[in-house]
């Protein structure tokens, strides 16, 4: 379980301090999406990047079960993105000079699996997503929607407990993007936290519940199509 308690993140520079986020509470449950919205500089992105330990919040406090990343040196909260996180981002971040299989099976040597392992399972997660005959092209020899099923496979490389995505329909067609939110949905059922930072609305309604973030606050907090918002 994924929870944040009371985060704020201040930016300071000469020209005064910018409050990016500011009393954000809430728990991302274990076998749920949670898509998070809002407009262009509301702090989706600054939030997002505190709950993933990319960033520290000014205040506040994120658990993952019992461990407070605030607390954890780099290295630690490293070595936890490595093994407890998976990312997805709008733009794929796949590896060019690899091919798809080995895009996937790269976050698993890091970890340290042994090639044949590693190469296994991620031709078994491609497999899954509808790819195994696309295994060895190259990212650019792949469709945007292939791509993104690529960059999910890489996610769930290292078996994580919560996968973040950053816009991961931003680049993606109607008909792509329906299948990507598909298998965000799927990957939280498994027993995962999934969030999700989206301007899509489409994608939004395959979530468990949709966040509102108005200037770095939590606005509003609803399950899609609901008439009651969640406390």
């Amino acid at each position: 379980m994924l929870r944040a308690h009371q985060l704020s993140k201040i930016y300071r520079d000469a020209a005064g301090d910018i409050t990016a986020l500011s009393d954000f509470s809430h728990t991302f449950e274990t076998g749920q999406m949670t898509a998070i919205m809002g407009p262009s500089g509301s702090g989706k992105s600054t939030l997002l990047n505190v709950l993933a330990g990319l960033d520290t919040p000014t205040s506040g406090e994120v658990w993952l079960s019992e461990v407070n990343l605030a607390m954890l040196p780099e290295q630690q909260r490293a070595e936890l993105r490595l093994h407890k996180f998976g990312f997805v981002f709008q733009s794929y971040n796949l590896i060019a000079v690899l091919n798809a299989q080995q895009n996937v099976a790269f976050p698993m040597g890091l970890a340290g699996l042994k090639p044949s392992e590693r190469n296994e399972r991620a031709l078994a997660l491609l497999q899954r997503f509808g790819l195994g005959p696309r295994a060895g092209h190259a990212p650019h020899k792949l469709s945007g929607g292939e791509r993104q099923r690529v960059a999910i496979a890489r996610a769930l490389a290292n078996n994580p407990d919560v996968v973040f995505a950053d816009e991961p329909t931003g680049n993606l067609d109607s008909k792509s993007g329906l299948r990507v939110a598909e298998l965000l949905k799927e990957v939280a059922y498994e027993g995962r936290s999934v969030v999700v930072v989206t301007h899509d609305h489409r994608l939004a309604k395959h979530a468990d519940v949709v966040l509102q973030l108005e200037d770095g606050r939590l606005s509003n907090a609803m399950r899609p199509n609901a008439d009651m918002a969640l406390a």
